[in-house]
């Protein structure tokens, strides 16, 4: 009984661990950081862009943020965990949703829901992203999906997160 109630504790802080690693990441795009949104990765990490870009490596995500966010206002995220699951004691994965809230606005930009997953392994350090994939949410032929998933991140929104 004992193991057990060490392994549920584990598994709970591994998925806290999880969970603020992905916080962590969007709170680093939102504070216009890339030094700060490539450090949650992997050395080797590797980052899919909402528009299907790649980027691989912690470096190549840093440089490509960092003239992203020295050209222009960018949106902040609005997000949403859908679930966290484990593959391995060593390898986990985030699923969520999210909204963007362009700069000077208050409110959500419908047209930029995503999809994201997050792959991240535990390094001797801490938890580290190996693979984050950023998809848009057009619900092609299903209106109605867009506008709950909307209204559900709108509510996240209101509640300040």
């Amino acid at each position: 009984m004992r193991e057990d109630a060490f392994v549920a504790r584990t598994r709970a802080q591994d998925e806290s661990d999880v969970r603020a690693l992905y916080q962590a990441l969007l709170a680093a795009w939102n504070e216009r950081d890339a030094g700060g949104f490539a450090d949650c990765f992997a050395s080797d990490g590797h980052a899919v862009g909402f528009d299907g870009s790649q980027l691989d490596g912690r470096a190549e995500i840093e440089r490509s943020l960092s003239r992203i966010f020295m050209d222009h206002p960018t949106a902040s995220y609005v997000s949403k965990i859908r679930g966290i699951q484990f593959l391995s004691a060593d390898v986990g994965l985030l699923r969520a949703v999210v909204g963007m809230v362009p700069a000077g606005k208050s409110d959500l930009n419908p047209n930029v829901n995503a999809v994201q997953s997050m792959l991240a392994v535990r390094k001797p350090d801490q938890w580290r992203i190996v693979l984050f994939q950023n998809t848009p949410a057009a619900f092609h032929g299903s209106p109605e999906m867009s506008e709950h998933l909307t209204e559900e991140l709108r509510q996240v929104l209101r509640q300040g997160g």
